[in-house]
């Protein structure tokens, strides 16, 4: 009884601690991939007892074999923990093991790669709301390596989603606003007043620059709708791109390739601010990322990595004035911190970084962010990339419920929008 109590009360404050979402606690852990099973493109989401499944991806550049573990911790809809225990929301055992790992072959690069298929039978959620995927070592939560975040959700609300334009008339050319109505009307749910919702919209699939809605502009009994710009985006314009499927051959985007003892270093061509130029849509791919190789080998287990070289080439080579500069996009996970800051080299009059990347195709873009870090403070595309009204974007709309008296929000409602067609899905 003893050791019983002792265990249960080592859950209870693993999941009182917060831990940081789409996080690596080891830099040997790299290229980190979560997405429904057979689509690479899509953000990583389950429909509450559906069946279906996520596909995970790593890599663990110590090339040796570990005892990875992974679990799941509910969050609420601002991804602070719940206050559930795990045996709440997950049915069978609270962690499994992950069986299925390759070492790399036909690459310089010694890495380890590890795969696998969650939820699994043996492991199954039964809440809908925001994950982070936990995954560690030898069964020892503490010895934690990454996170990562996914969706589950029980679609009990309907969701239209549309793009306008601004009310503001600074912003009705450069930014894009999200309109939202949602129908509680066959949710089988009591709501008590007008807030008992909240919303977040997404752009691009990226959280930090998401918003959160608790107060709808109109409400009739079952009808809620968020129509203001509290929910506008800056458009920005179609995404940069580098591909390195192949380290072979230079791509079009490639400015020079060297191997030098076993490493290649991949130096991308000078990028520039590009507000001053006429807007041309482009397919792109939203920010994300995929791993493929077309030198003819197995892009899991015998891709390569590189050094790839960013330089970005400010007006008159002066550095931007109270302003830091981002790579932004998932190959930085869409953060502004030391990995995706570009420093400033003087004597060149540019912005540089090096990124260690696998063999893929990457989009990415260029936003600057105050350096005061002012309370209101916003990834901005206004000096490198500029803003156009008409660019595609993808939008993610997310509806949270929490009943009276309950200890999490749950996921109700989803839809997303694209602003070419604006064809919710």
């Amino acid at each position: 009884m003893k050791m019983i109590i002792v265990a249960v009360s080592l859950l209870a404050g693993f999941a009182a601690v917060a831990q940081l979402p789409d996080h690596i606690y080891h830099q040997n852990i790299r290229t980190v991939k979560l997405y429904k099973s057979g689509d690479i493109y899509g953000y990583p989401y389950l429909a509450l007892n559906s069946g279906s499944q996520l596909e995970l991806h790593f890599d663990d550049l110590d090339g040796d074999i570990k005892n990875f573990y992974y679990t799941f911790q509910l969050c609420n809809a601002d991804w602070t923990p719940s206050a559930l225990q795990s045996y709440d929301y997950i049915r069978g055992f609270q962690s499994t093991r992950i069986t299925t790992y390759r070492n790399a072959s036909v690459s310089f690069t010694r890495y380890t790669h590890y795969q696998a298929m969650l939820p699994d039978r043996s492991s199954t959620i039964t809440r809908s709301g925001n994950y982070l995927l936990k995954v560690f070592r030898n069964n020892d939560t503490s010895d934690l390596y990454f996170t990562k975040r996914f969706l589950v959700i029980d679609n009990r609300v309907e969701v239209a989603a549309q793009v306008k334009q601004p009310f503001g008339s600074q912003a009705y050319l450069s930014d894009q606003r999200i309109q939202v109505s949602v129908s509680t009307a066959n949710a089988n749910i009591n709501t008590l007043s007008p807030q008992d919702l909240k919303v977040v919209v997404l752009q691009n699939y990226s959280w930090p620059t998401s918003v959160l809605v608790d107060r709808p502009n109109i409400y009739r009994g079952n009808y809620y709708e968020y129509n203001d710009d509290a929910t506008s985006f800056q458009a920005g314009r179609e995404w940069r791109w580098i591909d390195l499927r192949s380290l072979r051959l230079m791509s079009d985007r490639m400015q020079k390739m060297i191997d030098s003892a076993n490493k290649t270093h991949v130096f991308v061509k000078p990028d520039a601010e590009r507000k001053g130029q006429i807007y041309v849509f482009y397919r792109d791919l939203d920010g994300v990322y995929t791993v493929e190789n077309t030198d003819g080998y197995n892009a899991l287990w015998q891709s390569d990595y590189a050094y790839v070289h960013f330089t970005f080439m400010p007006p008159g080579n002066r550095a931007y004035g109270g302003k830091d500069l981002y790579l932004f996009g998932e190959l930085t996970n869409y953060l502004a911190d030391e990995n995706a800051k570009m420093q400033f080299n003087s004597e060149k009059g540019i912005y540089e970084k090096t990124l260690y990347l696998k063999q893929g195709y990457y989009n990415y873009s260029y936003v600057t962010l105050d350096a005061a870090r002012k309370p209101v403070n916003r990834f901005s595309f206004e000096n490198t990339e500029g803003n156009f009204q008409t660019t595609e974007n993808n939008y993610m709309v997310l509806v949270y419920f929490r009943p009276f008296g309950a200890r999490a929000d749950e996921l109700i409602g989803f839809a997303q929008v694209n602003s070419l067609n604006n064809f919710v899905r």
